[in-house]
């Protein structure tokens, strides 16, 4: 009986900048196309330090500052000194990313992410929703959730909540604007 082997992925080299990492590589760019994770710019695919984490944690990328490499650790540390609520953040985005999810910085919408349904692609769909990650021992005023539905409201989406408790599992809650 002969044995199946796994194809393994290769680990590609990239570069942390002040809050991008970058690659030229041919595996950052079979990583956009397979899973649209980052963005191409000419001819470097550049990921967010969220997604960078992700692909790290998944052993795809090899990140370095200058011509020293960043371990898990190393990295995660930059990012929660750069970032207090990095792991709720990030916690989040795996989470939707590991269901099937795309997602993609929602700065210019005033939240976090958006996220496309499944099968749906940036550029060919509008995204669904705006995701806003909370851990469970935030506050928020309702002047906040009110601007957060707002915003979402306001650009055709609707809003998560995704809220992220102390056992590192995220419960999401889908807030619809309802006109009386």
């Amino acid at each position: 009986m002969a044995e199946v082997q796994e194809k393994k992925e290769k680990q590609f080299k990239a570069n942390l900048m002040k809050n991008t990492v970058s690659s030229n590589a041919k595996e950052a760019f079979e990583v956009y196309n397979k899973s649209l994770i980052g963005d191409q710019k000419g001819d470097k695919i550049y990921f967010s330090l969220i997604e960078a984490f992700y692909l790290l944690e998944r052993k795809r990328i090899a990140i370095y500052e200058g011509k020293k490499k960043l371990d898990r650790e190393k990295f995660l540390n930059k990012l929660k000194k750069a970032e207090p609520d990095f792991w709720t953040r990030y916690s989040v985005f795996a989470d939707m990313r590991n269901r099937g999810y795309i997602l993609k910085t929602a700065l210019k919408f005033g939240a976090d992410f958006r996220v496309y349904e499944k099968g749906k692609k940036p550029g060919q769909a509008h995204a669904k929703w705006l995701v806003f990650p909370v851990h469970e021992s935030s506050k928020l005023t309702w002047r906040e959730f009110a601007a957060k539905v707002r915003v979402a409201n306001s650009t055709k989406k609707r809003l998560l909540i995704g809220i992220l408790d102390d056992e590192n599992d995220v419960t999401y809650y889908e807030i619809n604007w309802q006109k009386p």
